[in-house]
């Protein structure tokens, strides 16, 4: 089943039945993460899942099918006796954007190189909620099917779903949380070798306070472990990775790593010599190599 032609159907049932996704996912008995991912398309139900889905949908709408998620969505709404123009309002489309040579140009990168980010991965950061606190956060990267990386980031009870651009010496990353809204922007300096093992660049969300607070800061992201090529069992390794707590104990951080992370910017710093504004220089990124400290983070 393509992944992009079910998300529109899923969400024209679950809306013709007033079925909110985190019922849904405690009826199937899955995470709610997973069902987000049927619902923006990035993933598609394995048969088992669909044929619990459709016996959900069958519940309330006797005589619905397995069959019926192959008919177009005027099939589909017939049978669930909608119209629809009830699965909601038209995605807006971005047209020519990003332009056609730039994708093309990162889709080669990620098919020469996007091996070598493929996997689990751990940062380190600042926390945006917890002053001078650090957040670990548990990532997960592959290539997608539309020849980019795929990134999912697990942040608290947050699940952020996303793409990366790689060109020569960058990866541009942005991702979003379904239920909130809120996108992460970064920047990572690239690794000119074969595999990956730790990256480090600039991050750019909100705050989760009432005002949403613009926030930026630098991270170091570690890799935790390879892809078994079952796609399946890395996605179950993931959520449950994403079940513990983000935030690092006391100490437990090396003050090398703070010092790399958590650094004086702004007139007064600038003044005395240092930065401006906050970078990620390569000259002094790691990620050109894996430094041995690392491995104690892990």
């Amino acid at each position: 089943m393509i992944k992009s032609e079910f998300a529109p159907k899923l969400a024209l049932a679950l809306k013709a039945l007033s079925i909110s996704p985190v019922r849904l996912a405690a009826e199937l008995g899955v995470d709610k993460s997973v069902v987000t991912r049927w619902m923006n398309g990035s993933s598609a139900p394995t048969r088992h899942n669909l044929s619990n889905l459709t016996a959900v949908i069958g519940a309330q709408c006797p005589g619905f099918t397995m069959l019926d998620w192959d008919g177009d969505i005027s099939q589909i709404s017939a049978t669930l006796g909608v119209a629809a123009a009830r699965s909601g309002p038209a995605i807006p489309s971005l047209g020519d954007w990003p332009p056609r040579r730039v994708l093309e140009e990162s889709g080669s990168a990620t098919a020469a190189r996007g091996e070598a980010y493929e996997g689990f991965w751990r940062s380190t950061r600042l926390s945006n909620e917890a002053p001078g606190r650090f957040v670990h956060d548990c990532i997960l990267m592959r290539r997608a099917e539309g020849g980019l990386l795929q990134v999912r980031t697990g942040v608290i009870e947050m699940r952020f779903e996303g793409i990366a651009f790689l060109n020569q010496t960058q990866i541009f990353g942005v991702s979003v949380d379904a239920e909130s809204g809120v996108f992460v922007f970064a920047i990572f300096n690239a690794v000119l070798r074969h595999r990956a093992d730790v990256i480090d660049g600039l991050t750019l969300t909100c705050t989760r306070n009432a005002g949403g607070t613009p926030v930026a800061g630098a991270v170091l992201m570690q890799r935790t472990g390879l892809l078994s090529g079952d796609v399946q069992a890395d996605d179950a390794q993931y959520e449950a990775s994403i079940e513990a707590s983000p935030l690092a104990p006391e100490g437990s951080v090396p003050d090398w790593v703070r010092e790399h992370l958590f650094r004086d910017v702004g007139p007064a710093a600038f003044g005395a010599g240092g930065e401006a504004m906050l970078t990620m220089a390569f000259a002094r990124s790691m990620s050109g190599g894996l430094d041995p400290r690392l491995e104690k983070l892990a």
